[in-house]
């Protein structure tokens, strides 16, 4: 296993079990703790990160799987928490609870740098994966297609 590991474009040093979720490397070691613990089986979505830019569940990748990857969590995503993403969801009162969104936003922000013109159908699929107890979804989707359209005028 390598002895280090690049988050949000940083090298931190590995002093942890090869068999530790990334999960739980972000939030005990790293004290970043955007990233939650949902159902600790990547069923529910809220501990989503990029992994080198695809949506993937932190707390079932085993630290040692990501050498030479780049992981970015919601800490990373924007530097101020200004990425359009964030502002879109302040903009429509997406978070209720809060607790599922960072996990949202990171799979919605992977969903557009793949597709930035998806449709409703394309939100719906990609989305899918990732619960919002709250049930705030038409309004997650509302936040999805005003980042689209955004992007869709800035071509």
């Amino acid at each position: 296993m390598a002895n280090t590991i690049k988050i949000n474009d940083k090298t931190f040093e590995i002093d942890v079990p090869d068999d530790m979720p990334l999960l739980w490397f972000l939030r005990d070691r790293l004290e970043y703790t955007g990233t939650k613990f949902g159902c600790g089986a990547g069923l529910c979505g809220a501990c989503t990160v990029h992994i080198d830019g695809l949506a993937m569940r932190s707390c079932v990748l085993p630290i040692s799987s990501l050498a030479g990857k780049s992981i970015t969590t919601i800490e990373g995503l924007s530097e101020n928490g200004d990425h359009p993403l964030q502002k879109a969801w302040l903009d429509n009162n997406v978070p209720q609870c809060g607790y599922c969104q960072a996990g949202q936003i990171m799979n919605a922000a992977s969903l557009l740098s793949s597709n930035p013109k998806p449709s409703d159908e394309e939100i719906d699929s990609a989305m899918q994966g990732n619960i919002c107890r709250c049930g705030t979804y038409q309004r997650i989707k509302k936040a999805i297609k005003s980042v689209a359209y955004d992007l869709a005028k800035e071509v």
